[in-house]
């Protein structure tokens, strides 16, 4: 049986990933809902779900490894070093989950387990 890959997490999302969250949400609703949306993030407890389900919440398709942001972050898990949570927004308009922050590190854990449970903050 081939040895699991542990995956480490930091407690928190680095604040940068906040301020990437609202460029990202700002494509898709207004400049000023986006803020909002980033601020209530910030404030958000932690929660986890698993990786899978996520990816289904979403219906965004998973990146292959060949992609530099997923191999990168496929690199620091083998490396063994920590990832900063992800960011999602539930978009109840669309009936969609957004990945505000963290897409490609969703698809790298995916890549060694889909069951595996990904720290994040969701509003």
């Amino acid at each position: 049986m081939a040895k699991k890959t542990i995956i480490r997490w930091l407690t928190k999302p680095q604040k940068h990933d906040y301020a990437a969250a609202e460029t990202y949400l700002s494509l898709l609703m207004e400049r000023e809902a986006a803020r909002i949306v980033a601020d209530q993030l910030q404030h958000a407890a932690m929660s986890a779900y698993a990786a899978k389900d996520i990816f289904r919440a979403s219906a965004l398709p998973l990146l292959s490894s060949d992609n530099s942001h997923v191999d990168k972050d496929r690199t620091n898990i083998i490396r063994n070093e920590k990832l900063s949570p992800i960011l999602l927004f539930r978009d109840e308009r669309a009936g969609k989950l957004v990945i505000a922050d963290g897409y490609h590190r969703l698809c790298a854990v995916y890549t060694f387990d889909e069951d595996a449970l990904i720290p994040c903050k969701i509003v």
